[in-house]
């Protein structure tokens, strides 16, 4: 057993992975930190000369050619929104920093309507038009890959690692994870549903095993802006432009791909307890969410989710 990490989108990395005897772990690290850092000049606000950072101050009218990965993640992006409704978008970068989450920096107080009207106003996935390899901005649409970027950056990981020759693997990124292959002894990678902080899931802990899946977990305590005694989650609602506040504390997915769970799991934690429940239904989705329901957590677990672990 092997394992690597680093930095990456402002969290942390890390992989364990079954490697033959004189393997060169430090190669293999190295090349991944290299693929991670080119996801982040690529899809990282933060960075002034990222592809997202230059297509968000391009003028009206521009259009800009994508990196295959940009392009892959951005499609995805959209695919989720439209099925969505708008409560996944990925043209929230405004509202983002409006709210102090985004590289613009922390805010000390709520934004006033007028200025969440305006950035309303300025986003919209339904603005955005891909032709081929290449993104139209229409004027004033800033994107924003946080609820997606880090899902990929797992893919992204575990397919590098198998083309190493390590298809036996557990990647993590800021508490996405996907698991391939076994463990040591035959065992699947088990993993266990996250409980917000101080408290315990419902029924007892819950443990999964990820063969060839992903696991992406939303949560209202993850990060938050704190003012006058309340706190405003960081999962914003992209259609009203403000903190989701709809009893939801967590949302976790199990999917395919680490991209469409974490895009899933904000999703869901937006669309809120009653209508999240439905598009998980609706769509086959594994998701289980925590509620607040006022006494105590309640969990409504998918019954794609039940079946996983009956």
């Amino acid at each position: 057993m092997i394992e690597l990490g680093g930095p990456t989108m402002g969290v942390a990395w890390s992989a364990k992975a079954l490697a033959p005897v004189g393997f060169d772990a430090a190669a293999a690290e190295a090349a991944i930190q290299t693929l991670l850092n080119r996801l982040v000049a690529q899809m990282s606000p933060w960075e002034p000369q990222s592809d997202i950072s230059r297509f968000n101050r391009a003028p009206a009218g521009a259009w800009m050619d994508m990196a295959p990965a940009f392009h892959h993640v951005l499609s995805g992006a959209l695919r989720w929104a439209q099925a969505s409704d708008g409560a996944f978008d990925p043209t929230a970068g405004r509202l983002v920093d409006l709210w102090g989450f985004g590289p613009a920096g922390a805010v000390e107080a709520p934004p006033a309507p007028a200025a969440i009207e305006a950035a309303l106003a300025a986003g919209g996935w339904d603005r955005l038009a891909l032709e081929g390899s290449r993104a139209f901005q229409p004027g004033g649409l800033e994107l924003d890959f946080s609820g997606i970027a880090k899902g990929f950056g797992v893919d992204e990981v575990s397919r590098a690692l198998s083309a190493m020759g390590l298809p036996d693997h557990l990647v993590e990124i800021g508490g996405e994870l996907r698991g391939q292959g076994v463990k040591p002894g035959g065992e699947p990678w088990w993993v266990e549903i996250a409980a917000p902080p101080g408290s315990a899931l419902p029924g007892g802990p819950i443990l999964l095993a990820l063969h060839g899946l992903s696991i992406a977990t939303s949560g209202d305590y993850r990060r938050f802006l704190e003012h006058d005694g309340r706190r405003y989650a960081h999962t914003l609602d992209p259609r009203l432009g403000r903190p989701i506040d709809n009893g939801v504390r967590s949302v976790s997915v199990i999917h395919g791909t680490c991209m469409d769970a974490d895009a899933l799991s904000t999703a869901l934690s937006v669309l809120g307890p009653v209508a999240g429940p439905e598009f998980a239904e609706k769509h086959g989705l594994a998701a289980y969410f925590l509620v607040d329901d006022g006494d105590d957590l309640r969990e409504m677990p998918s019954s794609k989710f039940e079946a996983m672990l009956g």
